[in-house]
């Protein structure tokens, strides 16, 4: 059988609402409205953790438990328990944050966690949203599903989006292993433990018939009936229906082989730090995330998607949600709903990112080799030529340089640390306002620069922090974490055990201008890059931003050095006079194609052209 049209009968077998998208629930009292027709790459996205941003209601704190930190996950003073954060909190910001020039807002997975998990003395909580147990219900700590739906109804009337983080790959570690206690097992691959045999090819014959997880009809996965090939999976009797949909708490629904090496066939079947891996493969779940995520739409009105290790999901299965998705929001009058997927690498390597997009046909998918190469160009002292190399690299995406338009692009995150942090660390020594340049000219480019510019919340700030994951998620409200009052911030002697929500920051005030001349300037969100200069040692880089069939470009030229620099840079030779925007420069060309750029060490300059030869 064909396996487009066995997987398209799997669907209908185990969700038949989406044989059309008529069977989609009307939202009560919400109107279309002009953010609905706003394009993904006009788009500004501001990433939160609702734990760290603010806490408006202390009565969820500790999400309805009762006991100590391990029972209720809660301890301020602990960087990896909640904080208290909540959604009201993050409600009460919305006028801060749409200041800044932000119009969407992507929030950290907001579904029911396991509140504390981890071995004797190595626990910690849920307070960043990744180790769900509930995909249909708000985590206590946060507030409930009308508190969320309070905040989205309050952001799209002020004509901010709301995207939300979701999970597919994992859940929360419930399933363990007899072999292994405490979810410390190698990872077991296919070959070596195949699903026909018990514990090996030598083993007892089970699962009599199944064909293997690649041909994915319901027909060949009900041959599937016992989870034990490789590991025998048991779940303690107090959490045998803690999963919600409750058919997630069958082990038949996991891979159960152990843990991730996140590399060759592991990467898709193991276990992610001990968290269940979800069989994907399999038309049961396919169906059943179609139907979790769809009902979020359904019932919320949200506006997109950013999923959680995605490269760790087997392509089929994006293949099927991703079209259900589209299908879902389209039927409630979303026609823009943006997705994008977490690819996390430590290179450049635009190949491996474009082939979720071709191989998966995820729409999008955060820009990694862009931070990589700011970080290596801005942060250390890599040649510009590392920035041109990604820019140069937007064909090999599914739909080429119009589809990058569509890629977040970013400076850090919760998981790999915060540009301020990337700056000490890879200049030991950078000085308070050498510090400060380095951190503008990051964020200029995502400003400018091709993409949808996502700011980590707390960057605006001058968040720096003092390493990656737990150590980069400070509070914004006032913190008690000594690990966290104890770090300088960038451009102020505040410090984070005070509330941080300062609109007069010079990253504050410097992110907001950028995103007021990003938005007045169509180019800059929709126009194709032109990479103008580039060098073999830090110093020039600049590109162009035009829109194909209009007259006129836009320049935005950087200094990754610590000296000034005097250069003549490639512009359209039609185009003679020009404007600034942002910093120095020149009114006039040097001559037709010769436009001459000064920038002061570190510094930057966006010009734009106000007229053409006669």
């Amino acid at each position: 059988m064909n396996r487009a049209i066995a997987l398209a009968l799997a669907l209908l077998l185990f969700l038949p609402r989406l044989a059309g998208e008529v069977s989609a629930r009307p939202m009560e009292g919400v109107k279309a409205a002009d953010y609905r027709a706003r394009l993904l790459q006009d788009e500004i996205l501001y990433f939160v953790l609702p734990d760290r941003f603010d806490n408006a209601d202390p009565s969820n704190d500790r999400g309805g438990l009762t006991g100590d930190k391990l029972a209720t996950g809660f301890d301020p003073t602990d960087k990896a328990f909640y904080h208290g954060g909540d959604l009201k909190g993050l409600a009460r910001r919305l006028d801060y944050i749409q200041r800044l020039g932000v119009t969407a807002l992507w929030i950290a997975p907001v579904f029911k966690n396991k509140a504390v998990q981890g071995a004797s003395g190595q626990e910690s909580a849920g307070y960043h949203g990744y180790w769900i147990t509930d995909f249909t219900r708000v985590d206590p700590h946060f507030g409930t599903n009308a508190e969320f739906k309070a905040l989205v109804d309050a952001a799209h009337a002020r004509g901010l989006k709301v995207y939300l983080d979701i999970v597919v790959n994992h859940t929360a570690d419930i399933i363990h292993y007899r072999e292994c206690p405490m979810s410390a097992c190698e990872y077991r691959s296919i070959a070596d433990y195949p699903y026909t045999r018990l514990k090996g090819p030598n083993g007892p014959p089970i699962n009599d018939g199944f064909f293997g997880d690649a041909l994915q009809t319901p027909e060949n996965f009900a041959r599937l009936t016992r989870p034990d090939y490789a590991y025998t999976p048991y779940v303690s009797p107090d959490e045998r229906h803690i999963k919600v949909p409750d058919w997630l708490n069958d082990p038949i629904y996991y891979h159960n082989r152990g843990n991730s090496l996140f590399r060759g066939e592991s990467s898709t079947y193991g276990d992610f730090g001990g968290l269940d891996d979800v069989m994907t493969e399999h038309p049961r779940v396919i169906a059943g995330m179609i139907q979790i995520y769809s009902e979020w739409i359904d019932d919320f009105g949200i506006d997109g998607y950013r999923i959680d290790t995605a490269q760790h999901v087997n392509p089929a299965f994006w293949r099927a949600f991703v079209p259900a998705i589209l299908a879902r929001a389209r039927a409630h009058g979303i026609p823009n709903f943006h997705i994008f997927g977490e690819v996390a690498t430590g290179d450049v390597d635009v190949g491996r990112l474009a082939r979720h997009t071709r191989q998966d046909h995820l729409p999008a998918v955060l820009d990694f080799a862009f931070e990589n190469a700011t970080r290596a160009a801005i942060a250390g002292s890599a040649p510009t030529s590392i920035l041109a190399r990604v820019y140069e690299d937007d064909p090999l995406y599914e739909g080429g340089a119009e589809a990058a338009l569509r890629l977040p692009t970013f400076t850090g995150n919760h998981d790999g640390g915060r540009f301020g942090y990337f700056l000490a660390h890879d200049r030991p020594g950078i000085g308070a306002d050498e510090l400060l340049k380095r951190d503008l000219l990051a964020h200029a480019l995502i400003m400018f620069g091709r993409g949808v510019p996502t700011i980590y919340y707390g960057d605006e700030q001058g968040f720096a922090g003092h390493g990656d994951d737990q150590a980069a998620r400070q509070d914004m409200f006032g913190s008690t974490t000594a690990s966290y009052n104890d770090q300088p911030l960038i451009g102020t002697i505040a410090t984070t055990a005070t509330p941080r929500f300062d609109p007069a920051h010079p990253l504050y005030r410097a992110f907001a201008r950028m995103a007021r001349i990003r938005a007045a300037h169509p180019e800059l969100r929709r126009g194709i890059t032109r990479v103008r200069a580039a060098g073999d040692a830090p110093g020039l880089f600049a590109f162009s931003r035009s829109i194909p069939g209009q007259r006129g470009e836009t320049l935005v030229a950087i200094n990754t050095s610590n000296a000034s620099i005097t250069a003549q840079v490639l512009v359209d030779a039609t185009l003679t006079r020009w404007s600034a925007l942002m910093g120095i420069c020149a009114p006039g060309v040097a001559a037709p194609a010769s436009y001459t750029i000064t920038l002061p060490a570190l510094g930057f300059a966006v010009c734009t052209s106000t007229g053409t030869a006669q």
